[in-house]
């Protein structure tokens, strides 16, 4: 008879997942899932809010592994399906029902163009190796999300109806489709280092912004994603402009 192994046995635990980061990506994953569901029910507030909900906790697994040494290739895979389902299904689906639903097939194309766009994205993301940690190549899918959602929220907010809105909508989809499989560059803040120094102006920068999201949370931060989604164009635009200044000055 083979001896039974303890549950302290070091191969055992290996095998274990670490609960801590997957507890944040699991309130992600459900947080993508209320959201689908609030949109099912016309809740379209309530759905635009939960997918940035789920960006925040996305946000926040990845440097509590870091930071607490946990990283697995599970979390890793975990992740990512979560973001799928939040970043890639909900906001397909809460754009579909609050605006184009009654376009037919235009708008069930529009909404899955956009999911296996942000499907793409993430598996570029997952095998592509990490060579450069200032840019990602292509707009984030959680980024793509908020831009989505933002745009419900702030328009639900302000008294439009979604089919008022239909061709805008889209609109927006398609570009932020093409925005996750482009080759466009977007800033990715990963060199942004908590534990280093900085100037005091930036608190202060850092307070006027907590007060202007406070202010209006769905205009603010939708006008952010927005500058961020075009971000990527217009320093494609500036590094295109300096090359071909470059050998002008070379002359």
């Amino acid at each position: 008879m083979k001896p039974r192994k303890s549950l302290f046995n070091p191969e055992l635990r290996r095998r274990g997942i670490y609960l801590l980061p997957n507890l944040f990506t699991s309130a992600a994953l459900f947080a993508g899932f209320f959201s689908i569901v609030m949109a099912m029910q016309g809740r379209f507030e309530e759905a635009s809010i939960a997918i940035f909900v789920a960006m925040v906790l996305d946000g926040l697994d990845g440097r509590i592994a870091r930071l607490t040494r946990t990283q697995s290739a599970f979390g890793a895979e975990f992740d990512s399906l979560s973001d799928m389902v939040s970043f890639g299904v909900a906001p397909a689906l809460v754009s579909y029902e609050w605006a184009m639903r009654d376009l037919g097939r235009l708008g069930w194309i529009a909404a899955f163009v956009y999911c296996v766009s942000a499907a793409l994205r993430l598996a570029r993301f997952n095998t592509s190796p990490l060579s450069d940690k200032i840019y990602f190549q292509g707009l984030p899918s959680p980024a793509a999300a908020a831009l989505v959602g933002g745009f419900v929220w702030v328009m639900t907010d302000n008294g439009f109806q979604g089919h008022e809105l239909r061709y805008a909508t889209v609109g927006l989809l398609f570009f932020a489709a093409l925005s996750m499989v482009s080759n466009v560059h977007f800033h990715s803040f990963k060199n942004f280092n908590l534990r280093k120094s900085v100037p005091f102006i930036f608190v202060g920068a850092l307070a006027l912004a907590y007060v202007l999201i406070a202010s209006y949370p769905p205009g603010v931060l939708f006008a952010i994603f927005v500058a961020y989604a075009l971000s990527g164009y217009l320093l494609s635009l500036w590094r295109l402009f300096i090359r071909k200044k470059l050998p002008k000055m070379g002359e």
